[in-house]
């Protein structure tokens, strides 16, 4: 075994885990797909490992999933889920029915937008670390993920009415004269 081998072992060791998690989330809750997409980025940064000086790995890796995530096309419709009106559930089974609302809102976004979504929220880059990452403007960046959001909050809003909608109510319009 070579010692550039070496060295991507000892590094998947210690980053895989947390690569992992971003690859199944950038697949929209998929976990095959997720290990797929980070098997695909990993052959691909091993290619090029021994031969460049990767200052940082995870990153390099983090982004050579986030653009193969972006060519591919992932199946699956989102199905809103409903929680019966006073119906007492364990927390723990709120909590995994809540993530399982949320990956299937994930699934419900174009790719580029998941993408944007997962790196700014998930993964907490910036809007320039996004762009980056994505090989894309800034601008790009927050369009994707204006409309992300707004498709998940959709999405998701049967599941958590209370997050899903304004907690403002609109004011009547005042007639002009009106002694108010």
């Amino acid at each position: 075994m070579s010692r550039s081998d070496e060295h991507f072992e000892v590094f998947f060791r210690s980053h895989g885990p947390a690569l992992l998690r971003t690859a199944v989330l950038l697949s929209a809750g998929d976990r095959h797909a997720g290990e797929d997409l980070l098997q695909d980025a990993l052959e691909s940064c091993l290619r090029h490992w021994g031969s460049r000086k990767i200052e940082f790995p995870a990153a390099y890796v983090r982004t050579t999933m986030a653009r193969l995530a972006q060519r591919r096309r992932l199946s699956g419709r989102f199905l809103p889920l409903t929680n019966p009106e006073g119906s007492r559930v364990v927390d723990e089974m709120v909590q995994v029915d809540q993530r399982d609302v949320l990956l299937a809102g994930l699934r419900s976004l174009a790719p580029r937008q998941r993408v944007a979504v997962v790196l700014r929220y998930w993964e907490g880059l910036t809007e320039a670390e996004t762009a980056e990452a994505m090989g894309c403007s800034v601008g790009t960046v927050k369009s994707q993920t204006h409309r992300g959001l707004h498709t998940l909050r959709r999405a998701v809003g049967p599941f958590f009415p209370d997050r899903a909608r304004p907690t403002w109510k609109p004011v009547a319009p005042v007639a002009i004269g009106d002694p108010r």
